[in-house]
């Protein structure tokens, strides 16, 4: 996979979360970050961007979308936004080219060291990505059915947390990692996403990731063109 350095362009990468959308430049700086929540549409979005990053210089845009993407666009509404995100205009908005992923899928591309990594995002969802000796593929587990009729996602997302507490919540999120990791096999697997920070250790054949990665992986998107081809 090649690096970020393959690419003199500025890439702006914005990671769109359930309660936060962050963004940050290629050449550097601090990270800046908007409030999201329930109601925020696609053009909300893209007027906070704007606002976060005016008098600042891109080239391009990749976007981290909280949901299936196929051929650069979502493909169905967030389950923990607003509506509006399925045939949005986002490079007219932002007045650049843009580049649309799975926000797993971003977070694990700047994650990624090689071999077969499952990585996965605890949030205020659950996401899921996979990249096999750099073949990346996005995977939307995190409603297949667990238990009692509820998904992955009822059982390990925040609401879920906040409800049963760290104790019973972590006890959960060890069972789902070992289901998951038990049918892909994979080489080794990172937990990334906010509530990593959540979990005193680790399930087997775990790291830590971390969120900033999501940036690099925007960065990578734009030297790797096949990566969206999905």
């Amino acid at each position: 996979m090649d690096d970020t350095s393959k690419t003199s362009r500025i890439v702006l990468s914005v990671d769109v979360g359930g309660s936060h959308v962050k963004c940050l430049t290629s050449a550097g700086g601090t990270p800046q970050k908007a409030d999201s929540g329930s109601k925020m549409s696609a053009s909300q979005m893209c007027d906070a961007v704007n606002d976060m990053m005016a008098g600042q210089h891109y080239d391009c845009v990749t976007i981290g979308f909280p949901g299936p993407v196929i051929h650069n666009r979502p493909i169905s509404e967030p389950h923990n936004l607003g509506s509006g995100w399925v045939g949005f205009d986002y490079a007219a908005a932002l007045g650049k080219p843009v580049r649309i992923v799975n926000d797993a899928l971003m977070q694990a591309l700047g994650s990624y060291d090689g071999g077969r990594m499952l990585f996965l995002g605890l949030g205020t969802g659950l996401g899921a990505a996979m990249i096999v000796d750099g073949i990346a593929e996005p995977m939307e587990l995190a409603h297949l059915p667990y238990k009692k009729g509820k998904t992955f996602e009822d059982y390990v997302g925040e609401a879920s947390r906040k409800k049963r507490g760290n104790k019973h919540w972590r006890k959960t999120v060890f069972d789902i990692v070992e289901r998951i990791t038990a049918a892909l096999e994979p080489d080794y697997v990172v937990i990334g996403g906010g509530n990593v920070d959540h979990l005193k250790e680790l399930p087997p054949k775990c790291r830590r990731g971390d969120n900033d990665n999501a940036f690099a992986g925007g960065f990578r998107v734009w030297a790797n063109k096949g990566l969206t081809e999905e």
